[in-house]
């Protein structure tokens, strides 16, 4: 067990699989408190479980982070119970394909609210509650679809340049109260939500050839890799770091 995140509470939302998954067991590996926090409480639960039976503290918290009243209660069960929130991560977010003539408004209205309305919500209930034990941090998983276009993603492309927006916007708001704001963007990563794309695609192998070709060292990324930069914004080792957009994307926006 580690030390960089030693009596610290966290919140990862998307906890349940992937990245979010990831970054749950690292963080409580490094001591935090975590509360895992997801839509889907069944996943959540398996990731508690899992890091409960490593030694670590873990809670499972069912939460829909685009519904006001959800995130609200997760923040007040969350400083109830631990008494305080030192980190939370807006991790939670979902993509689909399609260009905007593809992407009709209800599904153009659905991510946008959870994949920006979801950091708003979260952001806006957390804050205070650091406020008032005069620091914290807030990590948002971005993604590279912030920095450079990516074919056939309009609408995901959209939601995660609003995210880094945001991430500096509040960074800048809330330096002066000592919590520090950045955002990870993460390339592509070998994650359940690549897979369900995979499996509609037809050529489920040659997606997966496909898109690992985007990063130019040839590989998808993994979700630990993504949970260690995670670690990184989330802890002390990144105390000069606020209004940052870290890029982990094996080289995709370098070529």
């Amino acid at each position: 067990m580690g030390q960089k995140l030693n009596h610290r509470v966290a919140i990862i939302s998307g906890g349940g699989s992937g990245i979010g998954r990831a970054a749950c067991e690292l963080f409580a590996a490094e001591g935090a408190q975590v509360i895992v926090a997801d839509l889907n409480l069944h996943n959540a639960e398996k990731t508690a479980e899992t890091i409960v039976e490593a030694g670590g503290t873990a809670v499972a918290h069912a939460v829909d982070v685009a519904d006001e009243d959800s995130v609200r209660a997760l923040i007040d069960d969350t400083v109830r119970e631990f008494g305080r929130l030192d980190i939370l991560v807006n991790n939670a977010g979902y993509g689909f394909e399609g260009t905007v003539l593809d992407t009709d408004l209800a599904a153009w209205e659905r991510i946008m609210a959870v994949n920006v309305r979801g950091v708003f919500l979260g952001s806006k209930y957390a804050i205070p509650q650091m406020i008032r034990q005069g620091s914290g941090v807030i990590v948002n998983t971005a993604s590279t679809g912030a920095i450079v276009g990516i074919a056939n993603r309009a609408a995901y492309c959209t939601t995660k340049g609003a995210v880094a927006s945001l991430t500096k916007s509040m960074a800048v708001d809330h330096a002066s109260e000592n919590i520090r704001i950045n955002a990870i963007c993460p390339g592509t990563i070998d994650s359940p939500y690549h897979d369900d794309i995979a499996a509609r695609s037809g050529d489920p192998e040659n997606f997966r050839q496909t898109i690992a070709q985007r990063q130019i060292i040839g590989r998808l990324g993994r979700p630990e890799e993504i949970a260690s930069a995670m670690l990184f914004l989330a802890s002390d080792d990144s105390s000069f770091a606020t209004g940052s957009l870290l890029t982990v994307d094996g080289g995709m926006t370098a070529a």
